[in-house]
């Protein structure tokens, strides 16, 4: 298991391989300048994705490994408490790990339900690349990492162990977006070649029950890509984002035309009107790209940031645009 000091050194690493290493943050418009390479990653911790992907994307490597080697970094951060280890388990205790990736030409891998694994992400591409079938879940899903040469290794810290314990002394299930600082990384790019690619990883709400599977590794919800028209990720409550198929509904709207922006917007309201007796504290956010390069983002609520990389600006922080305030 890697360590704090060998995190903390290959974050390093993988940061000092921007153009433009410096975490700044800008207020996103809505309309961005098509580019490629380019590497767009929900949240905070997609900051450090980015950093790792653009090593990839900058040296005309495939979007497809980019978003693999992005996400792993959360994944590998014991202070990331909603991405693989160090996630916040469920409410039995256990950390169980859901993600999938997808690329230019359909072809795809996800895994749910895994416990004991680092990087379910990599075990998600061996599923698409070494197997007949899209999803792997639970034992079976271990049982592959197991046998493709992953290690077993415990995923709860202490720190998530401690709070675990105190929750339940009240065992109140009341998942809160933004505040409880719960929630996956999906990253998308676009390589120099011309390629898409996507990828999400979570460690799943907070205190779940046992067995509850979100939208991050069903493709069409959590991500979808489509190498001709453009590629979308999802972030907040799975279940919203599973009623409206959201990330494949966002491509459909760009393949009609609508703007990155434009078309996370529609499937954000269309997530708000078929969820009217659902709203308290309800928050989903969207993350698109399209085959220009150009990107976009809309949220249920504010708070919802992604990091951007491109040749232009660097490596930098934007906030998406929103229907509400909290």
């Amino acid at each position: 298991m890697r360590t704090r000091r060998e995190f903390l050194k290959f974050s390093a690493l993988t940061s000092a391989a921007l153009v433009t290493p410096q975490l700044s943050t800008f207020a996103f418009s809505g309309k961005s300048k098509g580019t490629k390479p380019i590497m767009i990653s929900t949240w905070n911790h997609g900051f450090g994705a980015n950093a790792a992907g653009w090593e990839i994307l900058n040296k005309e490597g495939s979007a497809m490994d980019a978003i693999e080697a992005g996400v792993r970094v959360p994944e590998a951060d014991p202070n990331e408490r909603s991405v693989g280890y160090g996630g916040l388990p469920d409410r039995d205790g256990k950390v169980t790990l859901d993600a999938c990736i997808m690329n230019h030409k359909y072809e795809c891998g996800s895994v749910a339900f895994l416990e004991d694994i680092m990087h379910p992400i990599s075990v998600a591409r061996l599923v698409m690349e070494k197997t007949p079938h899209a999803m792997l879940v639970g034992e079976g899903a271990k049982q592959f990492a197991l046998e493709e040469g992953f290690k077993e290794e415990n995923l709860l810290t202490p720190k998530s162990e401690a709070d675990w314990k105190e929750w339940l002394k009240k065992s109140e299930y009341k998942p809160v977006i933004n505040i409880e600082n719960h929630d996956t990384i999906g990253a998308l790019a676009l390589d120099a070649q011309g390629n898409l690619a996507g990828a999400c990883t979570t460690s799943g709400a907070a205190y779940k029950m046992h067995g509850r599977v979100g939208d991050s590794p069903l493709i069409g919800a959590g991500l979808f890509v489509d190498g001709e028209i453009g590629a979308a990720c999802a972030t907040g409550l799975g279940e919203a984002v599973i009623r409206t198929a959201g990330s494949a509904m966002v491509v459909e709207q760009m393949r009609n035309g609508k703007s990155p922006k434009e078309a996370c917007e529609i499937v954000v309201k269309r997530i708000i009107k078929t969820h009217q007796d659902k709203m308290e504290n309800l928050q989903v956010g969207f993350l698109a790209l399209n085959k220009d390069g150009e990107y976009g983002g809309y949220s249920i609520r504010s708070g919802f940031n992604f990091a951007v990389v491109d040749n232009t600006n660097g490596n930098r922080m934007e906030d998406a645009s929103f229907k509400m305030k909290w």
